[in-house]
């Protein structure tokens, strides 16, 4: 009883370590699957929101809650007396001070690799994203190689051969699909004959018909595109490398600056350089360079409902979760959290999208699970269980020996957890007799206080 007592807090803080990542497996489902269905929904208000601005709002709501739990932090130690300006200061110089600059080139690759999330999810499907971007395994094991001097052994190098065959097999089925719209499938249901089925059609379409226009207007083509898009799965499968290519890069760089860093800085104070080094490329490269022509003629705000809000509000929560990854990876097991959020994607892609799970892709997911399981997972090393490795360390005998210079010990062996009684000299003792304890069996030692003409305690009459 003793000892279950001692192991639950073991078990219960145990449990408590593998929260983080439980909450990074819902996220990273979530975010796959609502920004896939924000994609493809029927567009609100005949128009389908801008990629950019999401990204832009994600990191400010990254940095917003960043900001919120640094304050608290640096709060926590500081005195009940100290203003609301000076934590701020405090918190400003701990952000801008020290190797802070660093952190803008992976803050930088971070929005880069939002973006083209987005573009690959765009145009491709939700379950076949989310096998495709785990390559980022391969890129993070190259970079690591290169920047952190890491060592690959050669049954890594073979799991990330696995891992592209399974990319490479899940890729066949969408390769019929390409430029596949939503359309086509709604096309080949029949015409609609009752009035249920005539309010079904409307809620599914509505509003991308209503706001249709005529063949002679100059944008017609943009409009089609806008009500049915079109799923490119080239385009798809190039942004999903780019994305898995600048996301490792990013978390190698971030994870080099960790290492190199001499100033022990908090994990929110981090997310705070991180959100603000990302702010200012999200908003002036992606807003108002690339769209903001369009958000001054349709607004800011063009295309939103709860989808793309919720869609959102999953990017920035899944970026903060990525940085606490990459500072605990020696201490969490990361991988189970990804082949859950696959296995995750994959369900919720044959519920919500109707997606047919085919015998190439089937192969192709489950070689890439079994790679990013066994990649991640350090307990698993083939030699080490065939040489013994899960056998009990071995038991020393020789501090429980008794030395020969001490013959008054007990013959028991002397462990230190036994308690032994040692009884007066009598003349019965030690002309054979013996005690009402029983010794140990030990017939290699034979006592040098007994007579060595009989081996009984009693002598025959």
């Amino acid at each position: 009883m003793g000892d279950r007592a001692q192991r639950q807090p073991s078990w219960l803080r145990d449990s408590t370590k593998n929260v983080p990542w439980i909450l990074l497996a819902a996220q990273s489902t979530a975010f796959v699957l609502l920004s896939h269905y924000s994609r493809i929904m029927p567009p609100a208000g005949g128009k389908r929101y801008l990629t950019s601005t999401a990204v832009f709002l994600s990191e400010v709501v990254k940095l917003a809650i960043a900001l919120t739990m640094a304050l608290y932090d640096v709060s926590k130690n500081a005195p009940p007396s100290m203003p609301a300006t000076s934590l701020f200061f405090s918190l400003s110089s701990a952000v801008l001070s020290g190797d802070s600059w660093k952190l803008a080139i992976p803050a930088a690759l971070g929005v880069l690799s939002s973006s083209l999330q987005y573009i690959a999810l765009s145009n491709m499907r939700a379950a076949t994203f989310q096998v495709t971007f785990q390559l980022q395994f391969v890129t993070t094991a190259i970079f690591g190689l290169m920047a952190l001097r890491r060592s690959i052994p050669p049954r890594k190098w073979g799991l990330l051969l696995l891992l592209l065959l399974g990319v490479a097999l899940v890729q066949f089925p969408d390769a019929s699909a390409e430029h596949m719209t939503l359309g086509d499938e709604s096309s080949r249901r029949h015409f609609p004959r009752s009035l249920e089925e005539w309010k079904a059609m409307n809620d599914r379409g509505a509003a991308a018909k209503m706001y249709k226009r005529s063949a002679t207007y100059e944008g017609i083509q943009e409009d089609i595109l806008t009500a049915n898009p079109r799923l490119n799965h080239t385009l798809g499968l190039l942004t999903v490398i780019g994305a898995a290519l600048t996301s490792g890069i990013a978390g190698v760089f971030f994870e080099k600056v960790l290492k190199d860093s001499s100033n022990h800085i908090s994990t929110w104070v981090r997310n705070v350089q991180l959100a603000i080094y990302s702010v200012f490329p999200a908003l002036f490269i992606g807003v108002v360079f690339r769209d903001g022509e369009r958000i001054a003629n349709d607004g800011f705000f063009q295309g939103y409902n709860w989808a793309v809000w919720a869609t959102i509000a999953t990017q920035a929560v899944g970026g903060i979760f990525s940085t606490f990854s990459i500072s605990h990876t020696q201490r969490d097991p990361r991988c189970l959290a990804t082949t859950t959020s696959i296995i995750l994607s994959i369900i919720g892609s044959i519920w919500l999208f109707e997606f047919e799970l085919t015998a190439s892709f089937f192969l192709g997911a489950a070689a890439v699970l079994v790679a990013t399981h066994y990649y991640g997972n350090p307990s698993f090393n083939l030699a080490a269980a065939k040489a013994g490795g899960m056998r009990p360390p071995p038991i020393r005998i020789d501090n429980y020996e008794k030395d020969s210079g001490h013959d008054n010990e007990s013959p028991v062996g002397g462990r230190p957890d036994e308690i032994s009684i040692k009884l007066p000299t009598t003349p019965f003792l030690s002309d054979g007799m013996s005690s009402s304890r029983p010794a140990s069996p030990n017939p290699g030692r034979v006592s040098t206080s007994r007579n060595t003409s009989g081996a009984h305690y009693f002598e025959k009459e």
